[in-house]
């Protein structure tokens, strides 16, 4: 099935998106969501920016437990387009202490603590759940996570928007990114909690599960569903699924 586009406005969104994205109708549209029936375990978005979301964390499965939370939330960055000065906040430079960090957060040092690297077209970050994170400004990137809305701002720049200082720090690794060794071709990430291949030909790889399809050229069939850029599909376990240009797919799980 191909999932509905929801349009999300964001005080750092754009007022106008690259095609084939469409009319913004004067909004700041930051993100656009894939949405479909019932509650999917998993969510790919499209994320748009003009200016720094906030210094952000996530609970991992356990702190997600313990505040009866669905579920954890991990998610990794496809860069799709970046200016030439966009960089992302990826964890922090040294390891802190929880107080040093709260310090950090309430006087707006954070940024000066968090580890800025300069991102291009082309890039992948896999961020787990607990990594102190942002994505800066002049990006867009397709987002890849498990389905949980559950967001702890640590600092926003001075927007008028509620932090959740207490709740974020109590989930926060307070030290460096440490990233996730490569995985061989064509997968980007091999879960937990989830895997993301990058094709151009078809696979039997995830063909035994749900998988989320989002085409970044050419187009994607599966049946009588099609989709191209800008969309996505769900199909399920033992569809068919063609190929025609550079597509992402991912789902559940990780690769035996």
């Amino acid at each position: 099935m191909k999932l509905r586009a929801r349009q999300v406005e964001k005080p750092w969104g754009r007022e106008a998106l690259p095609p084939p994205f469409g009319d913004t109708g004067g909004r700041r549209i930051g993100e656009i969501w894939f949405e479909g029936p019932g509650d999917l375990p998993l969510l790919a978005k499209y994320i748009f920016t003009s200016e720094k979301l906030s210094v952000q964390v996530h609970p991992d499965d356990a702190a997600a437990r313990v505040r009866g939370l669905p579920s954890s939330k991990s998610e990794c960055w496809y860069i799709l387009d970046a200016a030439p000065d966009a960089v992302l906040g990826l964890g922090l430079k040294r390891e802190v202490s929880k107080e040093a960090l709260r310090a950090a957060a309430e006087d707006g040092s954070i940024e000066a603590l968090m580890e800025w690297v300069p991102v291009a077209a082309g890039d992948f970050y896999f961020v787990p759940a607990g990594t102190v994170h942002a994505i800066g400004a002049g990006l867009a990137l397709l987002e890849f996570q498990q389905n949980s809305d559950v967001t702890y701002r640590l600092y926003d720049y001075g927007r008028p928007r509620e932090l959740h200082l207490d709740a974020g720090l109590a989930v926060a690794r307070a030290g460096p990114y440490v990233p996730r060794a490569a995985p061989a071709a064509p997968a980007l990430v091999t879960g937990p909690p989830f895997t993301l291949l990058k094709l151009e030909r078809p696979t039997n790889l995830l063909e035994d599960r749900r998988r989320w399809v989002l085409p970044l050229n050419g187009k994607a069939a599966s049946g009588n569903e099609t989709a191209g850029p800008g969309e996505c599909l769900v199909i399920e376990a033992g569809a068919p699924l063609e190929l025609d240009g550079l597509v992402l797919v991912g789902a559940e799980g990780g690769l035996d």
